[in-house]
């Protein structure tokens, strides 16, 4: 019959690591601009493909998460690709497109209504969310099959012991999260959806 140092070194093997949800640092597209919806829909286009404003260092807490972490991965889009590179000091790291954000387009509201990009964000959400408005892009169902694809990906990941660091976008994450949850992680520390923010989730016992 083993001891119970034995016991708890067999234990400490088998625990999953943890996963930690990470948004991008800040976009370098200034948000400081009134846009009608079509001028919305491509602003968030040049979003999408632009990288990160210049000065930025990420916070310390990140960086020492991705020292720990055994995986990195960044979705494709550059603001993400830009700051895993900052926090990975040198080491590779795989890029997914998997974790993209889900899309934002805009309700087609008329030119005359201007707003900001970061209130004509929050609408866009809520149309894709509540009315299903995808312009023939992704839907709320088809994001949610991604989301749980990548919640079973980062599982896997962390069977192994050691944590997974995402570099991802605040929605999408948001997303990931709820699916970890439904398979039974719980987010242990919550970081919110700012930029640089992170989450970390780990399994229940």
């Amino acid at each position: 019959m083993a001891d119970g140092g034995d016991a708890d070194f067999v234990d400490a093997a088998e625990r999953p690591g943890a996963v930690i949800l990470a948004r991008h640092g800040e976009p370098a597209l200034s948000r400081a601009v009134r846009l009608s919806a079509d001028q919305y829909r491509e602003w968030w286009a040049d979003y999408e493909v632009g990288g990160l404003a210049a000065g930025q260092a990420p916070p310390e807490r990140l960086l020492r998460a991705a020292e720990r972490a055994g995986f990195l991965i960044a979705s494709t889009r550059l603001r993400s690709v830009e700051t895993a590179r900052a926090l990975a000091d040198g080491r590779a790291f795989a890029e997914d497109p998997l974790f993209i954000e889900a899309p934002l387009p805009p309700p087609h509201w008329p030119a005359w209504l201007k707003l900001s990009p970061r209130i004509w964000g929050v609408i866009a959400r809520f149309w894709w969310w509540w009315f299903n408005h995808h312009d023939h892009q992704e839907t709320r169902a088809e994001a949610h099959e991604r989301a749980d694809e990548a919640a079973h990906q980062l599982i896997e990941l962390a069977a192994g012991g050691q944590d997974v660091l995402v570099v991802a976008h605040g929605f999408f994450n948001f997303m990931v999260g709820r699916a970890l949850a439904r398979h039974g992680w719980r987010r242990v520390e919550k970081g919110g959806y700012g930029y640089w923010a992170a989450s970390r989730f780990e399994a229940q016992r």
